[in-house]
């Protein structure tokens, strides 16, 4: 039986946990103005200073400390918890001086502390934090027992070098609305909120374990935004490169790359133009993304990023346009290995239907020019990507050439047994043995 890999994580989510029931102000914590809180990104801390605006935007309510609330610190509270507050926040701190405690986390090089309970933040008459020679100031009263805080252990790092062997691990995995905080005002359907911090950790805690050289990524709101993602959640992992255009989705999901590898051409196909199955004009719903991956020593290789349309709709709405994606997928393909019929490439996404669908077989195609699926390696219990319907519609195919490099056994799903990937889905991996590169390369 092959294996499934189990995602079984430690994760971090909103800090310390007072086993006394105590107040969360500790005075042993660094007691910093706002404008000093860049200097303790991934500190605990009591932040002083005055909120000079405030905001609700439905998703989430902002308290700025400065005008420029782009640039400087704020305080976050999400839709979830405005029960915990008894009046609405954007009202009762406007104006105020007020100290909040919590983790300075980085959003976009600025910081920002989210609170889920007005226990975290007081308002006080004097917005200037204590001097203390370092020392903790001395209490009142005498200090009370010190709360028992639970510990979470660093995660560990990726120790991650250019394949000696030629050997790479292509990945595909759709994140689940990974949204920023900020409404796009271009995007009129935009609704959805910025993913949750203790989501995002869980997802980086799946792309780390997935540990592949090139991943693909279904459901991604921006570039800026999956930059941001790389840079403070994944920095140990050398993807220096990132690939995403905006696409035609009304909800703004996109589809995008990352690569440890540097990126040859980067190619959009949002704006072709071809017809449903009932003869209808369309553009793929979100993009068809096609990327130039070219490894140091290896042969070059592309990889293409899709995401059909769902099954939103029911079938009469949904699957004259998924038939039409894959139609026009399909021409692209066979454009490319008529002429050449030695390119190699992978075909990577989430593709809302099973293989057996009328979409995925016209894209496989048949005869010399077919894709080469992998879907067969795996039992029937280890076909679930989509965890909600217990299903398989996330696949990695290969070009004829692509797939004589495939490395047999490596198709995998990799399953976390629950809702701990940060994803309504299961990513899929496979490896593949490139050639080494020629000077006609």
């Amino acid at each position: 039986m092959r294996r499934n890999i189990a995602l079984t994580m430690l994760f971090i989510l909103a800090g310390p946990v007072w086993a006394d029931g105590g107040s969360p102000f500790d005075e042993n914590l660094a007691r910093i103005s706002w404008e000093d809180a860049t200097s303790h990104f991934g500190e605990r801390c009591i932040v002083y200073g005055t909120v000079v605006t405030a905001r609700d935007i439905g998703s989430r309510c902002f308290l700025n400390f400065h005008q420029d609330f782009r640039n400087n610190f704020t305080v976050v509270i999400n839709r979830e918890d405005y029960v915990n507050f008894p009046d609405p926040p954007e009202t009762t701190y406007n104006g105020q001086h007020v100290r909040v405690v919590g983790t300075v986390i980085e959003y976009r090089g600025k910081p920002e502390i989210i609170v889920s309970s007005p226990e975290d933040i007081e308002i006080i008459d004097d917005p200037t934090p204590p001097k203390t020679d370092g020392a903790p100031t001395p209490a009142a009263e005498p200090a009370a027992p010190k709360p028992t805080m639970v510990k979470v252990p660093p995660q560990p790092t990726v120790q991650w070098k250019p394949p000696a062997d030629g050997v790479i691990r292509v990945a595909t995995f759709n994140v689940l609305n990974l949204f920023d905080d900020y409404d796009d005002p271009y995007i009129k359907n935009e609704v959805l909120p910025g993913k949750p911090a203790e989501e995002r950790e869980r997802l980086a805690q799946a792309i780390r374990a997935l540990n592949a050289d090139v991943l693909a990524l279904e459901e991604v709101e921006n570039r800026p935004g999956l930059e941001q993602f790389v840079a403070t959640r994944l920095s140990d992992m050398a993807y220096q490169e990132v690939a995403l255009f905006s696409g035609n989705s009304n909800r703004g999901i996109n589809v995008a790359l990352l690569s440890r590898f540097p990126l040859g051409p980067v190619t959009s196909y949002r704006h072709l133009e071809f017809r449903d199955s009932n003869g209808k004009p369309l553009r793929f719903q979100r993009d068809l993304l096609h990327v130039r991956v070219q490894p140091e020593r290896w042969r070059s290789f592309d990889v293409f990023v899709v995401h059909l349309k769902s099954k939103r709709g029911g079938p009469e709405v949904a699957l004259p346009i998924r038939l039409g994606e894959a139609a026009a997928m399909r021409a692209v393909f066979d454009r490319i290995l008529r002429d050449d019929p030695d390119a190699a490439f992978v075909v990577c996404g989430d593709f809302n239907d099973t293989i057996d669908s009328k979409p995925l077989q016209r894209i496989i195609g048949t005869g010399p020019t077919s894709l080469a699926a992998f879907v067969s390696e795996l039992s029937s219990d280890e076909q679930v990507t989509l965890k909600k319907w217990g299903s398989m519609v996330d696949f990695i195919f290969a070009s004829p050439a692509m797939g004589a490099a495939y490395r047999q056994g490596s198709y995998d799903v990799v399953t976390d047994h629950g809702d701990i990937n940060g994803s309504d889905h299961n990513p899929v991996v496979a490896a593949f043995q490139l050639k080494a590169a020629t000077r006609r390369d």
